[in-house]
């Protein structure tokens, strides 16, 4: 990957261009140009195999295969789907690894006092919970004080209360630190909440930005919301209404 910078220069935001990454014969981001400016949040969708963590890690300098110009902050933090916490270390110890200095348990505290598990900072990752493994990998990205910030489906393997907590925390987070975000999520919802643009990625490439014009702090009731959302199914190619039924579906 070419990446255009000069060492004078400080890097803010995302700039990227002619991204392109084939595995094989198989080309799955073709040309892909994307900006996320300082501060902003942005959700990728599309449907599975479409590219949208393969797009992620090239954004993180993950895959060094991928071809084209790359321009990111060099603070930046990476949250998978898997929490990746090591079990033989405590949770404080897992917040700061890899880092080095003076005072690290003071800072692994103060970022999990940002998520609610200040309490936890000496518990062994085997006893905790899917979302509160989920949360100390958030406070692991926090310590780091990303201008980047990369959200690889966080939530994908939480229950549904959990995940609409973690969420929450989440968009609280963001609006303390205000960095750049780009998050993957196959949720709907999860974007409208979250995101400023939700930008849909298809045939390798993105073939649909929708702007989320809803005020902050979100919420599910408001009137723009039924609108995007059914935008946004549509442009995955997903029944609005055969959707909206299986969702609010009771459980027999």
């Amino acid at each position: 990957m070419t990446a255009i910078s000069t060492p004078a220069e400080t890097i803010q935001g995302v700039r990227v261009r002619g991204l392109r990454r084939a595995f094989g014969g198989r080309v799955v981001l073709d040309d892909v140009d994307l900006d996320i400016a300082p501060g902003e949040f942005v959700a990728l969708l599309g449907a599975s195999g479409s590219g949208k963590s393969t797009l992620l890690r090239a954004v993180g300098r993950l895959d060094r295969q991928a071809e084209g110009e790359l321009r990111v902050p060099e603070q930046r933090a990476i949250v998978f789907q898997e929490h990746r916490l090591l079990p033989w270390s405590q949770v404080w110890r897992n917040v700061t690894l890899g880092l080095t200095g003076p005072d690290l348990r003071r800072q692994a505290l103060h970022a999990l006092t940002e998520v609610g598990l200040a309490a936890r900072a000496d518990a062994w990752p085997t006893t905790l919970s899917g979302g509160e493994s989920q949360r100390v990998a958030l406070a692991r990205a926090l310590v780091r004080t990303p201008e980047l910030l990369l959200l690889d489906e966080p939530f994908g393997a939480l229950d549904a209360l959990t995940r609409l907590k973690a969420q929450a925390l989440v968009a609280r987070l963001w609006s303390r630190h205000r960095p750049a975000v780009l998050l993957v999520t196959h949720d709907v919802e999860e974007a409208l909440l979250l995101a400023d643009r939700a930008l849909l990625l298809e045939d390798g490439k993105i073939a649909r930005e929708i702007i989320v014009d809803i005020p902050r702090p979100r919420s599910l009731d408001h009137p723009r919301f039924a609108t995007l959302r059914r935008r946004l199914l549509v442009g995955l190619g997903v029944d609005p209404d055969l959707s909206r039924a299986e969702h609010t579906q009771e459980p027999s």
